[in-house]
């Protein structure tokens, strides 16, 4: 399997290329050359482990260029330190909604099933071409952990996650910042996820720099988080289904669109998925566009859900490039424009055809507390913020007559991307009382932390990575008398400004 840009500039590149490659150089998001056609073998997937079918939709993108016996250690190993290896992702009936358990890794969200694969791929490619990497990534709350605990102790690693400051719970924050492992530098940034966003697209733009630092993603911008995903929509089919004879829809709380992007490569890949809903908060970027045919970039709102504050749903080009059949050059010229005007359009048959693919609904914040106190009062079953946007879409897509959903052999499945523990204060206001708190997120407590407070800038950022990133073979930062003043002033204008830098007690 080979991958090429959205935008068209970079074509033909290995499996491994893709994976450290992250961005594009001309800017796009890369995609493969094709989606597999599995309809007429997924059927003889249904009886395998967690493990061996993650291997059997990763071998369809990374071809031969991982030997199978490699491949295959490699998945097995990725689930080790989920709750149940048998069955690391669980479906559990609420009502009459199928509700998938994704919150059983290491860190108790979604991201925990890429991320740990992820972590794995890195270093096996790393050791066999003996390079190193410098993991860049921005998180609104759940990636940055989960890509923390896919890497940390990890050889030829060193991995900068940044995140809003303020605007990620405190068990988010924890969970970052009391990892001790000296690969792992925790960032907080003042400014809102975008703000993040936009600083690591910067730096991965910088070909200089990308290429100096050897920078990689862990962000959905890398196609191999993508991949992974895809095994859990299979996966949850065949325990609801496994006879083959029925058909899923899927409600996906998103705000990066990775996650539903996964499910509309499985459906591609041919499981057979009936709707794919698209379930926002109010920074609802994504359900203006499939309201309207517009992509327009607001400002962000801070949350109930705040791993779905984003302003830019990175992930959503990718998307378009299949929307506009394949076609880069339209691709490119459409996110010229929202990258100049902070907007682009779609003509009414586009989006026709883009409601063919997805169904879409936001919920508001009143929503979201009302949803978790409803199910909690009536079902004893407790959602977190961001799954909570997955079932009231479902309900306001149910009350519009949208999905003739009981028609034959269907299941609604919501995508429960997070323990509620993670989330006490939004589930504290909806049912009055805190939620279970699991071992992993009470030993958490009282546990030091070590971060580093910085302004919302590319060129704080990247002094950050120049000074920490340690220069075995001495070829790179060989820091000049500029090097020194530079870091000398920057952290002087860092205390200045009252910025804490430094270990938390």
């Amino acid at each position: 399997m080979l991958f090429r840009s959205t935008r068209g500039a970079m074509l033909d590149m290995s499996f491994e290329e893709a994976v450290f490659e992250g961005l594009a150089q001309d800017g796009g998001l890369l995609v493969p050359h094709y989606i597999p056609d599995c309809k007429d073998v997924y059927q003889e997937w249904r009886n395998l482990p967690f493990h061996e079918l993650a291997y059997e939709i990763a071998s369809r993108y990374t071809g031969d260029e991982i030997p199978e016996a490699d491949l295959r250690n490699l998945m097995k190993r990725s689930y080790q330190d989920f709750a149940d290896r048998q069955d690391p992702v669980p479906t559990k009936k609420v009502g009459d909604l199928q509700i998938m358990e994704l919150f059983h890794g290491p860190t108790f969200a979604f991201k925990d099933v890429a991320l740990q694969a992820l972590g794995n791929l890195f270093e096996y490619f790393l050791k066999r071409k003996q390079k190193r990497i410098t993991v860049v990534g921005a998180t609104s709350g759940d990636t940055g952990s989960a890509a923390i605990y896919g890497l940390r102790g990890k050889e030829n690693v060193e991995c900068f996650i940044l995140f809003p400051e303020g605007r990620v719970s405190p068990i988010q924050q924890l969970q970052m910042t009391s990892v001790p492992d000296e690969n792992v530098h925790c960032i907080a940034v003042q400014g809102t996820f975008d703000d993040c966003q936009d600083i690591v697209k910067a730096l991965f733009n910088d070909l200089r720099f990308k290429k100096t630092y050897s920078l990689g993603a862990v962000n959905s911008i890398n196609f191999a988080r993508i991949m992974f995903q895809i095994t859990y929509y299979f996966w949850t089919y065949f325990k609801l289904y496994p006879k083959c004879d029925g058909k899923l829809s899927f409600s996906v709380p998103t705000g990066n669109f990775g996650d539903i992007l996964a499910g509309y490569y499985a459906k591609r890949m041919g499981l057979p998925v009936q709707h794919l809903i698209v379930a926002t908060n109010t920074n609802d970027i994504l359900n203006r566009f499939f309201l309207t045919g517009r992509y327009e970039k607001h400002k962000v709102e801070q949350t109930h859900s705040p791993s779905m504050d984003i302003g830019i749903s990175s992930n959503f080009e990718r998307y378009l490039f299949y929307l506009f059949d394949e076609d880069s050059k339209q691709l490119k010229a459409a996110m010229d424009k929202f990258n100049a005007s902070g907007s682009l359009e779609v003509g009414p048959a586009l989006l026709t055809r883009a409601r063919g693919d997805f169904l879409a609904a936001m919920c508001s914040e009143t929503q979201t507390i009302e949803t978790i106190r409803k199910y909690h009062k009536e079902t004893g079953y407790t959602f977190d913020p961001h799954t909570a946007c997955g079932v009231s879409a479902v309900e306001q897509i149910r009350a519009a007559m949208l999905p003739q959903c009981k028609q034959g052999q269907h299941d609604m499945v919501v995508l429960a991307t997070a323990h509620p523990a993670k989330f006490g204060a939004a589930v504290s206001k909806a049912t009055g009382d805190q939620p279970a708190m699991p071992p992993g997120l009470q030993s958490l407590h009282g546990k030091g932390t070590r971060f580093q407070v910085l302004p919302a800038t590319v060129g704080a950022i990247r002094t950050c990575i120049e000074t920490a990133v340690p220069d075995p073979t001495g070829s790179r930062n060989v820091y000049t008398l500029r090097h020194y003043s530079t870091g000398a002033l920057a952290v002087a204008a860092a205390f200045a400004a009252g910025v804490l830098v430094g270990r938390r007690a």
